[in-house]
């Protein structure tokens, strides 16, 4: 507010002719207290019309009768979470899906069951080819996901085991004429005999170590029979071995068939997920996670054992879907062992999100997509592929499947500010100290000063300040008045004094300890020649710490 606003102060004391008193000086308007109390008061939360409250489908109760629940067999796992709950409001008894998960995985499933039958006929044979793909390794990905997820073990032997399976299958198939359905449990022994090996070293290396030696294994399982001629070495692979597709039928009946084969090996592999770390397995490794396995030791738990029994279950698994990868293709290649397939698997289970089912499977579309719909990209749908890996890492903590728990933990810490925002009142206290502080008193004291400040600051303005450099003592305006009530009113500490430096010719500035014994602290080096420009000093002074605070 400018100096000629217009509105005067008169001075109720000059007509007593005093020697220093004025008759009237420049003043501002008057300005409540209530505004600032009233302002501080006022709720800032943003309201939305509806709520933010999420929205769940209420279904009636099931009365009186017995309720028999679906359960996944052979566990106890209902397939539905649906606790029962009486509403306050409406009077009745409901029940809420709380768990969605099922729903939406008997969606995803039908939906690839349903697929084959809405491919365009110029992507048919893409397509079907990308899809049977697609159930082997996710098949893959998922008994990879009991290993890396469930049992903590960072192996990446999953393809020398695949690769060792097939291989051996197709050399059996080949040299003794097995037919093709003996050749899946062969691989699951070979699987088995070959997961065993790999298991002891699990019991003494972990994490980095025990993954370069499963990454030299692959490396060496791949030379091996690269360099052998009774595995194919000079055909690229072995090939020759007996399939269950009928040579007879036609391309789209061959395609078709393989499709829903490797999308039951699919289902078989979400169903050994389920079973293992649905059960006792599962439960004694999530008790024991990273860094806590004395804790499980403490508690009678062997995880060590648990760990190498799904670490074994897992590689039989694999073994059986190198045997099928055999009776679907006829035989199996050398690449299958190469270091870019290894990549590819760990980007399925990166990009989804390890620990989880649909996780594995959803990655392993996403992968698929671009490797084998996308192939005429060449080497850039490689580089796309690296680019939604590393992004993934850098900015998700579990994948894309851990979205939401990530996004909901960053608006649950906003909405923490904001509510200690507002819990403050205005700024004068956090809400942790004021849970902290036994006497309540304080945080109101402190309160009122902080509405106080508010208020005052209000008030400064050059008006306020050529009065108080006019009229040093006496009366005073009403906005003059309240901020040097205030100034008289502060502790003892760090207030503000004068000290004479030469007796009626200098004056300086000091400030006081608060201490007994404790000498004051100088707080500028400038000299005032007379009382009353130190005190106009002091002034100034005090109304810059008033609007810093």
């Amino acid at each position: 507010m400018s100096l000629d606003s217009g509105i005067k102060w008169r001075n109720p004391l000059f007509v007593w002719g005093g020697k220093r008193d004025v008759e009237e000086l420049p003043t501002i308007p008057f300005r409540s207290h209530q505004e600032v109390w009233e302002k501080t008061r006022q709720s800032r939360t943003k309201l939305n019309p509806v709520g933010r409250l999420r929205y769940y489908y209420k279904w009636p109760s099931h009365g009186g009768t017995m309720w028999n629940r679906l359960r996944y067999w052979p566990t106890r796992r209902r397939v539905l979470r649906m606790p029962g709950d009486y509403n306050a409001k409406t009077l009745r008894a409901e029940k809420t899906i709380v768990d969605k998960r099922p729903i939406w995985w008997m969606l995803g499933l039908l939906a690839l069951a349903i697929a084959p039958l809405f491919t365009p006929g110029d992507l048919q044979n893409t397509l079907l080819t990308a899809g049977a793909t697609f159930g082997i390794y996710s098949a893959i990905s998922l008994c990879w996901m009991l290993i890396m997820g469930t049992a903590g073990v960072f192996s990446l032997a999953t393809y020398a085991v695949i690769g060792t399976a097939a291989f051996v299958t197709a050399l059996l198939a080949v040299k003794f004429a097995m037919p093709w359905w003996l050749l899946p449990p062969i691989g699951a022994l070979v699987g088995l005999v070959f997961g065993g090996l790999i298991a002891l070293p699990a019991t003494r290396l972990d994490g980095f170590y025990y993954a370069l030696l499963t990454l030299g294994l692959n490396e060496l399982c791949r030379v091996y029979f690269v360099t052998s001629k009774e595995f194919g070495s000079a055909n690229g692979g072995l090939y020759g071995a007996r399939t269950y597709i009928p040579e007879d039928w036609s391309q789209l009946g061959q395609l078709l068939l393989a499709y829903y084969a490797c999308f039951g090996l699919m289902l078989l592999a979400l169903l050994l997920y389920r079973f293992v770390n649905g059960r006792r397995l599962g439960r004694i490794l999530r008790m024991a996670p990273e860094k806590r396995e004395a804790f499980a030791e403490a508690t009678g738990v062997n995880f060590r054992q648990a760990r190498v029994w799904v670490f074994l279950i897992s590689s039989a698994a694999l073994g059986f879907i190198g045997g099928f990868y055999t009776s679907n293709f006829g035989g199996v290649a050398f690449s299958i062992f190469n270091f870019d397939t290894v990549l590819l698997g760990l980007a399925m289970l990166v990009i989804g999100g390890v620990g989880r089912a649909e996780g594995a499977v959803v990655g392993t579309l996403i992968v698929v997509f671009f490797d084998q719909v996308l192939n005429t990209w060449g080497p850039a749908r490689f580089m796309i592929i690296g680019l939604i890996m590393l992004l993934v890492v850098l900015y998700l903590r579990n994948g894309l499947f851990g979205i939401k728990a990530q996004f909901r933990a960053w608006r649950d810490k906003k909405k923490s500010e904001r509510r200690s925002t507002r819990a403050e009142k205005g700024g004068e206290m956090l809400p942790e100290e004021a849970t902290e502080t036994q006497d309540k008193s304080v945080i109101y004291q402190r309160r009122h000063d902080k509405m106080t400040r508010d208020h005052l600051k209000t008030l400064v303005s050059p008006e306020i300040i050529e009065e108080h450099r006019h009229s040093l003592n006496g009366q005073h305006s009403e906005a003059l008045e309240r901020l040097l009530i205030y100034f008289r009113t502060r502790p003892q500490v760090e207030k503000y004094a004068i000290i004479t430096v030469e007796r009626f010719e200098g004056y300086r500035i000091v400030a006081l300890s608060g201490h007994r014994g404790v000498a004051p602290r100088v707080v500028e080096d400038r000299i005032y020649s007379t009382p009353d420009e130190a005190c106009h000093g002091v002034f100034m002074r005090r109304v810059q710490d008033l609007l810093e605070s």
